[in-house]
């Protein structure tokens, strides 16, 4: 299979093109600059233009990675970045779609779990209504999703909608070395910092990245699977136990549990979003568990001894 893959160049994006290519199927990356370690054909774009790079849609598989990192402060110039960077790149991949004579075959879109804000301890399964905030949160993800939405875009004919399957993937937290979520933590934990953050009580939704990268390919051939799929593990955990996993895992002590006005003052120092690490979700891949998709790494400690 023919895989077009946009935003390519990231961490997840290495290790999918990297599993997909070894399994000899054909890469194609859409990257705003080609990188000499990278051994796929790049394509450069400019994320924002329609140009001869749409050919390669036709026919192919999709896979839309493209944006910006969150680990950002939320402010408004941040928030408004995290949504272009994440809007201008499908808007332009949906337009080169439309005027295809042969449209995509299947379109594997990313998004994330905090499209549902803050969850509480409401366990979510796709079928839950997403949240309005917050902005650098559920704002950008809800954008991100409308954005990739083929049976709302003018341009789109009914009968390239009605070709092209699209699964729209809300990840959670992916554990791997690359991850950087996990090497943040990771590192606050090897520091001496890996107490529970905050009240330690907000939900954690995690998943092992053999497991994303069997669920990817899954999402690819099971033409059952189409709309919202999580990309999560079965056992979410709250954020203590996630903390006590990793200084288990990791033979540290926790000398420091911040609390929370403690973490938004760290979370200023380190430039980055403090709602990251006090929000949570309890969130449950009940599509892939109902397609009878056999997790891995479905238990944390195990998990996180694989990894680090």
């Amino acid at each position: 299979m023919k895989i077009v893959l946009a935003g390519g160049g990231g961490s997840l994006g290495r290790r999918i093109a990297a599993d997909l290519a070894g399994r000899d199927h054909e890469i194609v990356l859409l990257t705003r600059r080609a990188r000499a370690d990278l051994p796929y054909r790049q394509i450069e774009w400019d994320g924002a233009t329609v140009e001869d790079w749409a050919d390669e849609l036709a026919g192919a598989a999709v896979i839309n990675l493209a944006g910006e990192l969150v680990d950002r402060r939320p402010t408004r110039a941040n928030v408004e970045l995290l949504r272009l960077s994440r809007v201008r790149p499908t808007y332009a991949l949906v337009e080169a779609a439309a005027v295809l004579s042969e449209p995509p075959r299947v379109w594997l879109q990313a998004s994330t779990l905090a499209i549902y804000g803050d969850g509480g301890e409401t366990e979510i399964d796709e079928s839950a209504p997403v949240a309005d905030g917050p902005p650098q949160m559920a704002g950008v993800a809800r954008a991100w999703e409308a954005a990739a939405s083929l049976a709302d875009a003018a341009t789109f004919q009914r009968a390239i909608v009605e070709d092209t399957r699209q699964v729209v993937l809300r990840l959670g937290i992916v554990l791997d070395r690359g991850s950087p979520a996990l090497r943040r933590l990771a590192g606050l934990a090897r520091w001496g910092l890996g107490g529970r953050i905050g009240t330690g009580r907000q939900w954690v939704s995690w998943i092992h990245i053999h497991d994303v990268l069997a669920a990817v390919r899954r999402t690819l051939d099971d033409s059952s699977l189409a709309g919202v799929v999580h990309l999560t593990g079965p056992n979410p955990v709250r954020n203590a136990e996630f903390m006590s996993a990793l200084r288990e895992v990791l033979h540290r002590p926790a000398l420091v549990s911040p609390p929370a006005p403690l973490v938004r003052m760290g979370a200023w120092l380190l430039r980055t979003d403090p709602a990251l690490a006090l929000t949570g979700r309890r969130c449950i891949p009940g599509r892939l568990l109902d397609a009878g998709f056999e997790f891995e790494h479905p238990d944390l400690v195990p998990a996180l001894r694989d990894i680090l």
